[in-house]
């Protein structure tokens, strides 16, 4: 599936650099508002790039029809897909572009045969996807209703991708929203969802569009005559295909918030069956929750609670043992520090001890030893933790950075820090006795 959707991915992206060919035929007339199915003529086909007469099987082309029913790629609102049925092969469309302002391009693969300049051929609309797609765009202009509702006038639109998945719709504002605004943007949209109102497009001059309060939409580029959406209470210019009652939409969740840029935001919503198939996702995900922890998914909250207060304490307790552990090793390990002309020189390994503990152990080491040199070592997995401590009359000529980072080097590991503490890491434990081995003639030589 992942091989698919990459080669599908290249081939839209070729698309979209073929879609500057010559073209100097009649315009395309879109009839998708009404149809998902037409009768139509092939009037061009290319290849490469190339003007074509014939396209074959296993060849990727673009074929502009006379009469489509495909959405071409505009306002946010991505290309239809579907097939070109024609006498002698079958076309598959990936993807619809403009050519030009009004010339539809249909990008795709020959399934089946041949297709010739010329045929008369059935363009068909994948209905599942255009359904989808239609749901998450008229769901774009409620959320944008509703977010200037909740946020302020100040939001306005600065992009969005409207696909059979989603809706992202990118606005101007200046923080996050917060779990109650979502929440709010929510209960909006699907109110206007539950009312149930038909939707109405109408074609009027553009100065007309605006004085009837009809919200012109960022990057868009429009003409003297306009199309005018009034979906619920939202009156947009919008030239996307849309459902024909808000019922129609289903259900409106949104999933994602985020930040693009200075300023700017990004939500992600979903409709109908994608909000159908993320909530019961979640569903899923709390069921699977509530197992892990035995108690009912209504109860999870409450337990997830307990048992990280629970976790906390245990935490302490563990810091406490810790500590004490330390303190009673302190003593076994002070009795093993050699002196070395007139330094206590101590390399040890302190297994079960986190860097915490090598820490405290080695404040409570230098403590005791009054005048030495420290390293301690532990070991977790295929980790080495090490610790070096120097007390402050012998810093002059012992630096604990340069000893913790000798004894790291041969444990395949680095660190460093300040004169009297450092700290460091490695990643070969059996080199690990070697390596404190030869602390104490590292430390004889600087001495």
């Amino acid at each position: 599936a992942m091989q698919r959707q990459r080669e599908q991915a290249r081939a839209a992206g070729k698309f979209r650099m073929e879609a500057g060919v010559s073209y100097d035929g009649d315009k395309t007339r879109f009839v998708g508002y009404e149809h998902l199915q037409a009768e139509a003529k092939i009037v061009a086909l290319y290849e490469g790039g190339t003007a074509v007469a014939e396209v074959r099987e296993g060849q990727r082309a673009i074929v502009v029809l006379d009469t489509t029913p495909f959405y071409a790629e505009a306002g946010g609102q991505v290309g239809d897909r579907g097939e070109i049925v024609g006498p002698t092969g079958v076309f598959e469309v990936l993807d619809t572009q403009k050519i030009l302002p009004d010339v539809f391009g249909h990008h795709g693969v020959v399934k089946r045969g041949s297709l010739n300049v010329g045929d008369a051929v059935r363009a068909q609309v994948d209905g599942g996807l255009r359904a989808r797609t239609m749901r998450n765009h008229s769901a774009t202009h409620l959320m944008h209703k509703a977010l200037r509702e909740v946020l302020g006038p100040h939001v306005q639109q600065k992009g969005s991708l409207v696909d059979p998945d989603k809706t992202r719709f990118d606005f101007s504002h200046d923080a996050p929203l917060t779990a109650e605004q979502i929440r709010r943007v929510e209960e909006i949209v699907n109110r206007e969802i539950l009312a149930n109102t038909p939707t109405r497009a109408r074609i009027m001059p553009y100065e007309e569009a605006v004085r009837a309060g009809a919200v012109a939409l960022f990057g868009e580029k429009y003409g003297d005559e306009v199309r005018v959406l009034d979906i619920g209470s939202s009156r947009e210019l919008c030239g996307g295909t849309h459902v024909a009652r808000t019922g129609d939409i289903g259900l409106f969740k949104i999933y994602a918030e985020s930040a693009v840029a200075a300023g700017i935001r990004r939500v992600e919503a979903t409709t109908g069956e994608g909000a159908l198939a993320y909530a019961q996702a979640l569903e899923h995900q709390l069921a699977a929750v509530a197992a892990a922890i035995k108690a009912p998914a209504a109860e999870a909250p409450a337990k997830i609670a307990h048992l990280i207060e629970q976790n906390k304490a245990l935490e302490k307790e563990l810091a406490r043992l810790r500590a004490k552990l330390a303190a009673s090793q302190g003593d076994e390990l002070a009795a093993q520090a050699q002196e070395v002309k007139g330094l206590k020189v101590l390399a040890a390994r302190l297994d079960g001890a986190d860097a915490k503990t090598l820490r405290d152990t080695l404040d409570q080491l230098k403590n005791k030893l009054k005048h030495a040199a420290i390293v301690l070592a532990s070991v977790e997995g295929e980790k080495v933790h090490l610790a070096a401590g120097v007390t402050a009359e012998a810093t002059s000529k012992i630096k604990a950075g340069e000893l913790v980072n000798f004894v790291a080097q041969q444990v395949g590991g680095k660190g460093g820090g300040r004169a009297d503490l450092a700290m460091a890491g490695g990643k070969d434990p059996a080199r690990l006795p070697s390596a404190l081995a030869a602390v104490r003639v590292w430390v004889e030589q600087r001495l």
